[in-house]
C-alpha cells in the first residue's frame, strides 16, 4: 500500500506520516511540499531520516501533480489553513482559491488517472456563520456554552455542530473552497469510481505545530506564554471567553487506516458508513476558552510577563470577519459508523506542547 500525503511537512501531514509508520512499518509513504510555510523545511529532513520520500512540488501546479509517482490512496492535507486568508491583508483571495480548490481538482485527476483513493481534509467552518453567531450563549467556567433551552437550527445541540447543519454561505472563502472541494471530490468519485471521504476535521494541536493567531490558536497561546509575548483577547467583550474543540492529529489514523481499508463492494463487518462526510473531533469533552487556555498557561507559566498584560488588557478590538462565539463539533456520526473516539484528551495535548515549547528557544520567531 503506497499512500500520498500532501502538505506532508506541515504540522498535520508530518504528524499523520509519523503516525501511520509507527501502526503500520510496512506501509509506503511519499509526500509533496511546496514549503511555503515557515518551519516546514524542519519536518523535511525528520521525514527523510525515517525513510520517507518528499518531493518538492506545487498541487496548484497540475504538471508538478502530473508527474508524482503512483499511489493508491491520496490523503490531501495540503491547505492555506486559515479562516482570515484573503481577507487579512497578508494573503490573496486568488492565493487562497488556488491553494484550496485548484490543488484539489489537481489531485482528483491525478486519482482519476491512477484508480486511487482520496481522502480530504476539511474543516469545522464549511458551517455556516450567521446562525452559530446568533446562538444564545451563557458562560460557563469562563467558557461560552448555548443556552440548552433554546430552538435550535437543525443539527445543533449542546453536543456541538453535527453534518445535518447548514453549509450555506457565509462561511469565508477559506470555508467555501474547502465546501467546494467537497462537493468536487464526491462527484469525481461517483463520476469516475474510486473512494472518496470527508473529514471535517476541529481544530488541530499538538507539539511542533507552526502556530499563529488565526490558526494553530492553541499552539500559538501556550508558545506566547512561555515567550513572554503579549497576547490579548479580540471581541465578545474582550473576555476570552470564545471557545474551540482540540483534536490531535495522530488521533486521525485509526480512522484513516479503516478508510482506506473499506472495500465499497465487500464492506466488512465493523463499519457500513451511510455517508462519506464525517466530523472528526475532540468533541464537547475537548471544548476550551481562551479564558480557560490562560488559566493553564498561568499555572504553568506562573512568571510569564503575559499574564500580567492579559490582566490588565488594553481595550479589545471588535469582531473579526468571521468571528464566532462557539464551535463544538459533534463527532457522535463517527463514532457510531467507524467506532472511532479521538484518543488524547485536552490537558494531555497541551502539556505535549508545553513540554516541547521548555525544549525549544523562541519558537515562533523561528517558524515566521
Amino acid at each position: 500500500m503506497r499512500i500520498l500525503i500532501t502538505g506532508i511537512c506541515g504540522f498535520v501531514g508530518s504528524t499523520l506520516t509519523s503516525a501511520f509508520l509507527k501502526a503500520d512499518p510496512s506501509l509506503e509513504i511519499i509526500g509533496i511540499d511546496n514549503f511555503s510555510r515557515a518551519g516546514s523545511e524542519r519536518n523535511r529532513g525528520r521525514l527523510a531520516d525515517s525513510g520517507i520520500r518528499v518531493i518538492a512540488g506545487d498541487i496548484r501546479v497540475a504538471s508538478d501533480v502530473d508527474s508524482l509517482p503512483q499511489a493508491d490512496y491520496v490523503i490531501d492535507a495540503a491547505a492555506i489553513p486559515s479562516v482570515l486568508a484573503g481577507v487579512d491583508g497578508k494573503t490573496s483571495s486568488r492565493q487562497l482559491v488556488e491553494h484550496n480548490l485548484s490543488g484539489t481538482i489537481n489531485l482528483l485527476e491525478y486519482c482519476k488517472r491512477n484508480d486511487a483513493g482520496f481522502i480530504l481534509l476539511s474543516t469545522s467552518r464549511v458551517y455556516s456563520i450567521t446562525p452559530l453567531a446568533n446562538l444564545a450563549m451563557q458562560v460557563v467556567d469562563l467558557g461560552f456554552q448555548p443556552t440548552p433551552n433554546q430552538k435550535f437550527p437543525k443539527g445543533i445541540s449542546t453536543d456541538g455542530v453535527s453534518e445535518a447543519f447548514s453549509t450555506q454561505p457565509p462561511v469565508s472563502l477559506y470555508g467555501s473552497t474547502k465546501v467546494a472541494s467537497e462537493h468536487l471530490a464526491l462527484e469525481y468519485g461517483a463520476t469516475f469510481g474510486f473512494p472518496v471521504w470527508i473529514n471535517r476535521c476541529g481544530v488541530m494541536a499538538g507539539a511542533g505545530q507552526f502556530g499563529h493567531p488565526a490558526q494553530g490558536i492553541f499552539a500559538y497561546w501556550i508558545h506566547s506564554f512561555r515567550e513572554g509575548a503579549p497576547l490579548r483577547y479580540i471581541g465578545f467583550g474582550g473576555t476570552g471567553n470564545q471557545v474551540r474543540d482540540c483534536l490531535h492529529p495522530r488521533d486521525l489514523v485509526p480512522l484513516l487506516t479503516k478508510q482506506i481499508k473499506y472495500d465499497l463492494k465487500q464492506p466488512p463487518s465493523t463499519a457500513s458508513p451511510d455517508s462519506q462526510i464525517c466530523n472528526v473531533s475532540g468533541g464537547k469533552a475537548s471544548a476550551i476558552s481562551l479564558a480557560q487556555l490562560t488559566r493553564w498557561c498561568a499555572e504553568r507559566y506562573s512568571k510569564s510577563p503575559t499574564i500580567q498584560i492579559l490582566q490588565h488588557p488594553v481595550e479589545p478590538a471588535a469582531c473579526r470577519p468571521f468571528d464566532i462565539p462557539w464551535m463544538v463539533l459533534d463527532h457522535g456520526h463517527a463514532t457510531v459508523t467507524w467506532d472511532w473516539k479521538p484518543q488524547a484528551i485536552t490537558t494531555e495535548i497541551l502539556t505535549e506542547i508545553a513540554n516541547f515549547a521548555d525544549a525549544q528557544s523562541h519558537w515562533l520567531r523561528s517558524v515566521g
